[in-house]
C-alpha cells in the first residue's frame, strides 16, 4: 500500500505521542505542542496501512518565511525513503505558497548531528545561513523576573537571526511585532530575556545582550522561569560567532 499524506487530526495525538517518545530519547516537543500545531493548520502526518508513521508542520513566520518543523519519522520505518516522502511533499506546499506570493523563502534548522536531514536539504538547495550553540545549564538561585517587552531591534544583539526556541526569525520589525505578541519576555536587574511558550516551541532562552554580565545576571531569573514550566535545565541558544561566550570565559556564567 503506498503511504498517504493527510492533514492531522485530534485523534492522531496518541500516534504522534509515540512518535515523540522515540524520538531524541524521549524528549521531542511534539507531544506538547500538538493541539496549537492543530489549530495553527499546515500540519500533516504520514499514514501506512492505517497507521500514523510520520509528521511534517509549515508556519509562516515574519518576513514571508515559510518556515518546516517537525518532520518525523517512526524510528521502526526510518530508513525506508518515508522521510524523503514527507521532504518533498514539504516542498510542495512551499512552492504553492510561493506561487501565491504567500512566503519568499523556505527555512528550516535542525542538530547538526540530524546529518540525513541536512544531505537531504543540500541536495534540494537549501544552504547553512547560521548556526547556534544550543548551552545547557542546570538550574540554580530563583528569582521572579518582571513581564516586559521589545521597545526596538536595537535591545537585540543578534545580527541575522533571532532564535525563538528552535525556530530563528529574521531581524526586521516584522518580527519585533511578532515576539511581542507571542513570546514570554521578562527582565531582570535591568536585562532582558525571552523565550517561547512550552506548547508553542522548545523554550530554550534568548538573551538580549549577549555578554557574560547580561547572562550572569539572568540566570536566576532564568531558573525561575524554566521551573515555573516544570523543566529542568537552563537552556539557552547562543550565535557561533560569539566565541566569547561559548569558549573558556564561558565558566563566568556556565
Amino acid at each position: 500500500m503506498e503511504p498517504l499524506i493527510r492533514e492531522a487530526k485530534p485523534e492522531d495525538k496518541p500516534s504522534i505521542e509515540e512518535i515523540a517518545r522515540l524520538t531524541w530519547e524521549g524528549e521531542d516537543y511534539l507531544a506538547r505542542v500538538f493541539e496549537t500545531w492543530l489549530r495553527e493548520g499546515n500540519f500533516y502526518v504520514l499514514e501506512l496501512e492505517g497507521k500514523v508513521i510520520g509528521t511534517a508542520k509549515l508556519i509562516i513566520l515574519p518576513d514571508k518565511v515559510g518556515w518546516l518543523e517537525g518532520l518525523r519519522v517512526h524510528p521502526n520505518y526510518q530508513k525506508r525513503g518515508f522521510g524523503r516522502v514527507l521532504h518533498n511533499f514539504m516542498l510542495h506546499k512551499g512552492k504553492e505558497l510561493a506561487e501565491k506570493g504567500v512566503i519568499n523563502a523556505v527555512e528550516f534548522s535542525t542538530y547538526f548531528i540530524n546529518k540525513e536531514s541536512i544531505t537531504m536539504a543540500k541536495k534540494d538547495g537549501f544552504k547553512v545561513v547560521e548556526r547556534f550553540y544550543y548551552v545547557q545549564r542546570a538550574l540554580g538561585e530563583e528569582k521572579e523576573p518582571k513581564l516586559s517587552r521589545i521597545n526596538s531591534l536595537d535591545e537585540l544583539d543578534y545580527e541575522g537571526y533571532i532564535p525563538y526556541g528552535w525556530k530563528f526569525l529574521h531581524r526586521c520589525k516584522e518580527s519585533l511585532e511578532w515576539l511581542n505578541k507571542k513570546a514570554q519576555i521578562r527582565e531582570f536587574k535591568g536585562f532582558k530575556f525571552l523565550y517561547a511558550p512550552i506548547h508553542e516551541n522548545e523554550p530554550a532562552f534568548t538573551p538580549f545582550k549577549l555578554s557574560t554580565e547580561a547572562i550572569k545576571n539572568i540566570l536566576p531569573a532564568m531558573s525561575f522561569e524554566a521551573g515555573k514550566i516544570d523543566y529542568d535545565s537552563i537552556d539557552i541558544m547562543l550565535p557561533e560567532g560569539r566565541k566569547d561566550l561559548i569558549g573558556p570565559p564561558k565558566e563566568a556564567w556556565l
